[in-house]
């Protein structure tokens, strides 16, 4: 692995998104507004707008940043972007760390600005650190960044990649427990909810938005969002070899 590289390819990539004013739109604008949305959606239901907005703050972050690096990693695939750097003497590591790397810093300017409008603007309110709901959104941020790094081998067309969307993000939005307690749900639904990484990234937001409490069981989900990270990266960089049609 070469640092020099993976910098050199991660500065290309940010040059890229600097001058993409929509995907900027979508990745510092979207998640505020929609927060904003939420807050007066429940006006005058402050309790559930805290019980809902503190996971949302990490949640729509991961969605978002799913999106983006879905999309901008399926053009450099099919214009040949990434062929052509495959042929040059940089290794697969080096690459995907540098995409990951540049989307792991707008990722972290993305949560920090989502936080700064939900606890200053909207008056949200957790039992926890603020500064722990931050790097909670960061990471689950980067969580979506290597997810979507890795599922844009399976796309052909843009199109194609926002199909994961209803297909691949909203089941796990919906069996992560932020609409309807898992325990209320159907028992082969809790069990599939248990092998999907969302889940532990709700976990981690809920509690420390809901209870303040910093334990083992903290711990156990941030270390599963983590290794997910790590598994989706190694299978992003399984795909590099892959031909564009």
């Amino acid at each position: 692995m070469s640092l020099a590289l993976m910098l050199a390819t991660a500065e290309r990539v940010l040059r890229q998104l600097r001058h993409d004013r929509r995907t900027l739109a979508l990745v510092f604008l979207v998640p505020p507004l929609l927060l904003g949305l939420f807050r007066y959606v429940f006006d005058g239901q402050e309790e559930t707008f805290d019980r809902i907005g503190g996971p949302l703050v990490g949640l729509f972050p991961l969605v978002s940043m799913f999106l983006v690096t879905s999309i901008a990693m399926l053009r450099e695939r099919t214009t040949g972007t990434l062929e052509r750097l495959m042929s040059m003497p940089i290794g697969r590591l080096d690459l995907l760390l540098g995409y990951g790397l540049s989307f792991a810093a707008v990722a972290a300017v993305q949560a920090t600005i989502t936080s700064a409008v939900a606890f200053g603007l909207l008056g949200l309110d957790t039992a926890g650190p603020v500064w722990l709901v931050v790097a909670l959104a960061i990471a689950n941020a980067v969580l979506g960044v290597s997810m979507g790094l890795f599922l844009s081998a399976f796309s052909r067309t843009e199109f194609q990649a926002v199909q994961f969307m209803p297909a691949f993000v909203l089941p796990q939005i919906l069996l992560a427990g932020l609409l309807v307690p898992r325990e209320l749900m159907a028992e082969p639904l809790q069990w599939l909810a248990r092998l999907l990484p969302f889940t532990y990234a709700y976990d981690a937001l809920a509690q420390v938005t809901q209870t303040g409490t910093i334990d083992a069981e903290l711990a156990r989900n941030v270390a599963v969002v983590c290794g997910c990270i790590v598994v989706a990266l190694a299978l992003g960089a399984a795909t590099l070899r892959r031909r564009t049609e």
